[in-house]
């Protein structure tokens, strides 16, 4: 038993997606969309998100568009490791939040066989790269771009610009906190702000 176990864990192939885009622009909702086919092809998933994030509910994850899929919330990424055994896919809901330890922790699981796919923002409000998540595109197979309309004038946005004056770089909210914005609506927005200032 130990070595037909042993062979079939070697001849599993692991690898890293990583969805990534603004505010609204539909991650979380192709992320559970990946999750519930393999969830529907048999797989054992497991679903994770930071315990920080309650914003829609305390335990599932759930798009803009209420599409849900039960989650596991963790303080930490290396919680995901202790958390994996026997699972085929391991979904991760809000990468951003986590920890610098999350691409090894996605590594790891990879490499363990295990088909690992990563919802999160790629940039924060000030249009820099957010947490972990440079470190894990360069590691991951795939990456998947996904773009928002732009609030102002209807283009493809990638920012998420945030309406309220706050300097946290964490700050949970909506759309009466954050609006995605194109490249030229999102430097005029920001330059408005520096006029007023």
């Amino acid at each position: 038993m130990f070595l037909e176990n042993k062979i079939n864990n070697e001849n599993k192939k692991g690898w890293i997606e990583v969805v990534v885009g603004s505010m609204f622009s539909g991650k979380t909702e192709e992320l559970i969309r990946r999750l519930k086919r393999a969830k529907i092809a048999g797989q054992k998933v497991e679903i994770f998100k930071p315990g920080t994030d309650t914003r829609y509910d305390e335990e599932d994850v759930v798009s803009h568009d209420n599409n849900s899929i039960r989650s596991t919330p963790v303080d930490n990424s290396n919680n995901i490791l202790l958390l994996t055994a026997d699972t085929e896919v391991v979904g991760i809901d809000e990468a951003q939040f986590f920890d610098a330890g999350l691409p090894e922790v996605c590594n790891t699981l990879a490499n363990q066989g295990k088909r690992v796919i990563v919802a999160a923002l790629d940039m924060d409000f000030a249009g820099k790269p957010f947490g972990p998540m440079p470190n894990l595109m360069a590691v991951a197979e795939y990456v998947t771009k996904v773009h928002a309309i732009c609030m102002r004038c209807g283009d493809l946005a990638q920012f998420s610009y945030r309406k309220i004056k706050s300097e946290d770089l964490v700050l949970l909210g909506e759309k009466d906190e954050y609006e995605p914005l194109c490249r030229k609506c999102y430097n005029e927005a920001n330059s408005d702000i520096n006029i007023e200032n």
